[in-house]
């Protein structure tokens, strides 16, 4: 994921925030601002861990200036608001093509809301949270129950993207 992508919406981190402190049993307001600290990191990390945004955000992106099409680098694509010729593919990828350098402008992410991401998700990013309360002084490694919810939703690509 390149170019300049909107922060993860405040009330996503408050929700998720919400999930690790029921999955810690934890009173709302016992280390409140710590919480929601590892619930934005556990967000973070499965964007990164999936290749794609959970959440949908709007997204900028530079492009060189081609009469071919251009992927475009962050997951999935919803719309393409601006800057070029544009296609959304089945599979979520952006496609462009400019006549000269241009910033292109778009949402990308896979849901809309915290309520809105698939329950495999959401439960891994409430245990990568919990995970990172309880150990906050050590490096551990993370839970293997994460991967195992997030890993069918993780998209990786070897080669570059070509466009049929």
């Amino acid at each position: 994921m390149s170019g300049t992508i909107e922060p993860m919406p405040a009330g996503v981190v408050a929700a998720a925030a919400g999930a690790v402190r029921a999955l810690l049993r934890l009173d709302e307001g016992n280390e409140a601002a710590f919480v929601e600290r590892v619930a934005g990191v556990a967000l973070g990390l499965g964007e990164s861990f999936c290749g794609q945004l959970l959440i949908e955000r709007g997204v900028e992106e530079g492009v060189a200036g081609r009469t071919a099409w251009q992927p475009l680098s962050t997951l999935p694509v919803r719309a393409i608001l601006s800057g070029g010729e544009g296609a959304i593919d089945r599979d979520g990828r952006g496609w462009v093509r400019t006549g000269e350098a241009a910033t292109i402008r778009y949402r990308a992410g896979l849901s809309t809301s915290w309520a809105a991401l698939p329950p495999e998700i959401a439960h891994g990013v409430a245990i990568m949270g919990a995970h990172l309360f309880d150990n906050r002084d050590a490096a551990a490694v993370p839970p293997a129950a994460v991967a195992a919810l997030w890993r069918p939703w993780r998209r990786m690509r070897l080669d570059a993207p070509r466009r049929a």
